[in-house]
């Protein structure tokens, strides 16, 4: 059971201490509400979120990609993903972003959940996307190199998170949830 909602701190001062194409630093000034006064930093959000899109196929296996991940300097198998455009709703990112990187376009897509990475340093939000009824069909995307996709049967879903290049917390988080999203749907 969650207790009743603290009072967030009051935001004294935000300044932005370092800056690059994609990321902007933020000390925040805060005075939480028993007086305390602390200096945090984090990523600030920027942009308009992004998707992570659980595409499934007509024979229940999940679409994979495999990505160098420069935040790890390493190739990692992942669910696709990718930026809200301006003017894009999540569902048309999803559906673009899954053409793009995978081949595939959606006809039903249902939104899943909303989830964050480290809320303590970090804004950004990503929002898990279920793709099914798909077609072939790919756009060019902004990718250096082509992505590998392969295809994962939902039955066996602690096999893939056992593997040792699959790690992206969102994405077996975002599976187990697909996962039971479509069992009740049956």
């Amino acid at each position: 059971m969650v207790n009743s909602m603290p009072v967030k701190p009051e935001i004294l001062k935000v300044t932005q201490t370092a800056s690059s194409r994609l990321f902007a630093v933020e000390e925040l000034q805060l005075r939480f509400s028993n007086g305390v006064e602390r200096t945090y930093e984090r990523l600030a959000t920027r942009g308009n979120g992004a998707v992570m899109i659980i595409a499934v196929d007509a024979e229940d296996n999940v679409i994979l990609i495999r990505e160098y991940a420069g935040g790890i300097d390493d190739y990692t198998l992942t669910l696709p993903k990718g930026l809200i455009d301006p003017g894009e709703t999540p569902e048309i990112a999803a559906d673009r972003e899954l053409k793009e990187e995978a081949g595939f376009g959606a006809r039903r897509l249902d939104f899943l959940k909303e989830m964050t990475s480290a809320p303590n340093y970090m804004g950004h939000r990503i929002k898990a996307i279920i793709a099914r009824d798909l077609y072939p069909c790919k756009l060019e995307g902004d990718e250096p190199e082509p992505m590998e996709v392969t295809r994962w049967p939902m039955s066996r879903i602690d096999e893939l998170v056992a593997l040792p290049d699959f790690t992206e917390g969102r994405a077996i988080a975002a599976l187990y949830m697909t996962r039971s999203f479509l069992e009740k749907e049956v």
